[in-house]
């Protein structure tokens, strides 16, 4: 038995973070499925990084006495329902690489909370090793990809998608402070 326990809130954000490595996985699989040629063996391991980060969440809550909250969407599917369906593996990388600062940014940020359980603190940190490849790999796909697509395009591509970040985001955080606000 656990000596830590967490409330409501903390156990709701750590299921949530369970919930988006699992659509993360999810969505890296249907795209390691259609892949070919160089970018079939990181997109892969990248899949596997997402599936391994769910159960390292699982796991964490598990090591707290307690069960995962099922959830009903994840971060990404806001993504989807704001910006549509990637059309091509650049978009795909795109998505990716604005999607993975965002959680290194966010990652960051529940570090530097005080009140960070151990278990807790110790996840995110197993994850941010993973998460720091993930944004070198795409940052790295997508400059190879200049040729195909062309710099301008893949910018602004990049800047659609760091647009929506920025309001996904921010009703996400207002999601949270309210959840926060009313413990």
């Amino acid at each position: 038995m656990s000596d830590i326990q967490l409330s409501e809130n903390e156990l709701w954000i750590a299921s949530f973070y369970r919930s988006s490595e699992m659509s993360g996985a999810m969505f890296f699989g249907r795209v390691a499925r259609t892949i070919r040629g160089p970018l079939q063996k990181d997109v892969t391991h990248h899949f596997a990084d997402e599936s391994a980060h769910a159960s390292y969440w699982t796991n964490c809550i598990d090591s707290l006495d307690q069960r995962a909250i099922p959830m009903r969407d994840a971060y990404q599917d806001r993504y989807m329902d704001a910006v549509g369906v990637p059309a091509s593996l650049m978009e795909v990388m795109a998505i990716t690489l604005v999607f993975e600062k965002r959680t290194i940014g966010h990652y960051n940020q529940h570090l530097r909370e005080a009140n960070t359980p151990a278990p807790v603190r110790a996840t995110i940190e197993k994850i941010m090793l993973d998460e720091r490849w993930h944004v070198r790999y795409v940052r790295e796909a997508l400059q190879d990809m200049e040729q195909r697509y062309g710099k301008q395009e893949i910018e602004d591509t990049l800047a659609r998608y760091t647009a929506a970040d920025v309001e996904i985001y921010g009703k996400a955080m207002a999601e949270f402070e309210e959840r926060f606000a009313a413990q």
